[in-house]
């Protein structure tokens, strides 16, 4: 939708019924960057420490996709998992922000599936393959826009479903950083841009994903809508 506000979209007045469209992800990004070993419990499930700040990687435009669509699973690797995870959307973006500044260039929210290759992770330092292979970055169709320098409640939960059943399940006030951190951290080293997104990381609970399976993603005290992805292997 490159009608988005963050790229000085304004309203058509255009209608039409969901079930006559096509949804595709809400923004294209400029980058795409992601957060290691944000909650405590999951660190701890991956067996490693808690960071000291936080752990950034990127993941390709390429692997974009959004509700609906199917998370493709690229054959001859053992276990890949899915990652429930809050995503921020950047709007006026900047450069080498502080945390007070860093939500003011914050637009808005949705929800993440971070698609995680671990036979990947453990061979290689570098997250790039492991993270990115197409459709390794499912977004919500929708992008809740809250007002400039407005923090989400802590209390808001994210939660992610296999199969239908809940797996992981935490407020995200237990994230070692901020999503304010998470911003002014990032842009201490690269200018944000208008549409960028920023997956802030994964609570516990990770699941292993198969052919046939079913993710699902949600929030719980706020309405950023439901990603649902139905998972199939690669031809």
């Amino acid at each position: 939708m490159d009608g988005f506000a963050a790229r000085g979209g304004a309203c058509t007045g255009w209608t039409q019924t969901l079930d006559r469209l096509v949804l595709r992800p809400p923004v294209r990004p400029s980058k795409i960057i992601g957060v290691g070993r944000n909650y405590s419990a999951h660190a701890a499930e991956m067996g490693e420490a808690l960071p000291t700040e936080p752990v950034l990687f990127f993941k390709p435009s390429s692997a974009l996709v959004t509700d609906g669509d199917a998370i493709v699973l690229p054959r001859g690797y053992e276990r890949i998992d899915m990652e429930a995870e809050l995503v921020v959307v950047i709007g006026t973006g900047g450069r080498r922000l502080s945390e007070a500044q860093a939500l003011h260039a914050v637009v808005g929210y949705t929800v993440g599936n971070d698609i995680s290759c671990r036979d990947l992770q453990r061979r290689e330092p570098q997250w790039a393959r492991a993270k990115g292979f197409d459709t390794f970055a499912p977004i919500g169709a929708w992008v809740r826009v809250c007002p400039p320098g407005e923090a989400l409640d802590s209390s808001v939960r994210i939660r992610g479903y296999h199969d239908g059943v809940l797996r992981q399940d935490a407020a995200i006030g237990e994230m070692a950083f901020s999503v304010a951190r998470l911003v002014s951290h990032i842009s201490s080293c690269m200018t944000l841009t208008p549409g960028d997104l920023v997956f802030t990381g994964t609570p516990e609970g990770v699941t292993a994903l198969v052919p046939g399976s079913h993710a699902c993603v949600e929030m719980d005290g706020i309405d950023l809508g439901r990603l649902a992805n139905p998972v199939v292997s690669s031809d």
